[in-house]
């Protein structure tokens, strides 16, 4: 025994709080921010200022178009409520019940208002994926037989493939092209600072437009979802509503960042490209390039013998 847990049987449930595809994709994106860091004290005068700016805002748009992927937050919604906990039981608890879902399956949430009631402890997250590689049904069907709580099975099963609801095939489409989508959009994001750092300005505003392109596509592809009438999900007294979440706001921040960034790009090139060489530190070395050698030293020794 080990804090109350047998070593050989499956571990309690605990509420996940990220999943472990983000926290490694932040870790990575995190160690690249770092590594800039450390070199920009090397940068010299107002260009140190414009190479941070450029590399900071450059990561924080791949940190998240790849970080949304894994998130389960692009419709939330939440209620409290008294409701019945398990089936034939009369037993009724007072819990929060929030509802997560993303562009791979749906999170269910279940708190009990205080945790511990009925002597025990409720507190339960259960996923169920319904992208292309996984059964959503078999999911819903090894909780109906691990007993999870009513509250969690009766939201689950909204989104079967059986359900009158009749979401679960636009969900597991809408999730799935807009997945694609942002995959695109990350590979136009690379391709966009290849071109910035050649340099080929213009082109790489171009592809910035194209990224923020992408990631409008994916909103619109997710939105689709709102085509299907959503089942009322009533809990007890209370009915469960969803709204767009965090994820999907942010999709459309950097989609609109992008737009912003690239036309700027763009628009300077065509305007005043002495200043969009400047912001990309490159009209010193231009001028470098061309500078004519103003003073010339020679030798009187060498005059001398006419040489």
């Amino acid at each position: 025994l080990f804090d109350g847990v047998y070593p050989f049987y499956p571990q309690q449930r605990k509420a996940a709080g990220f999943d472990i595809s983000t926290i490694i994709v932040i870790v990575v994106f995190l160690t690249l921010a770092f590594s800039f860091l450390l070199i920009i004290p090397g940068i010299r005068g107002r260009a140190r200022l414009y190479w941070t700016l450029r590399v900071l805002l450059s990561l924080f748009v791949g940190v998240v178009i790849v970080v949304v992927q894994f998130t389960g937050d692009w419709e939330t919604g939440w209620v409290q409520t008294s409701t019945s906990y398990k089936s034939f039981s009369h037993a009724v608890v007072s819990a929060d019940i929030g509802l997560h879902i993303g562009l791979e399956g749906v999170n269910i949430t279940l708190k009990g208002n205080p945790v511990n009631q009925i002597n025990e402890t409720i507190n339960y997250n259960e996923h169920f994926s319904w992208s292309f590689d996984a059964d959503y049904d078999h999911s819903y069907r090894q909780g109906l037989e691990k007993g999870l709580p009513s509250p969690i099975l009766y939201v689950a099963e909204k989104f079967t493939s059986q359900s009158p609801c009749a979401v679960h095939r636009q969900y597991r489409v809408s999730g799935h092209y807009a997945s694609a989508t942002l995959w695109v959009a990350f590979c136009t994001w690379i391709i966009s600072n290849i071109l910035f750092s050649m340099p080929a300005l213009v082109y790489g505003g171009y592809m910035l437009l194209v990224t923020g392109a992408f990631a409008i596509f994916s909103l619109l592809s997710f939105s689709t979802v709102r085509n299907s009438p959503m089942c009322l999900i009533r809990i007890g007294s209370a009915t469960l509503h969803v709204a767009y979440g965090g994820s999907f706001w942010l999709t459309l921040v950097i989609g609109l960042l992008c737009f912003v960034a690239g036309i700027t790009v763009v628009a300077l090139h065509h305007l005043n490209l002495d200043l969009l060489k400047t912001f990309f530190d490159l009209r010193e070395d231009k001028a470098e390039e061309y500078q004519e050698m103003a003073e010339v030293y020679v030798s009187s020794h060498f005059v001398d013998k006419g040489l």
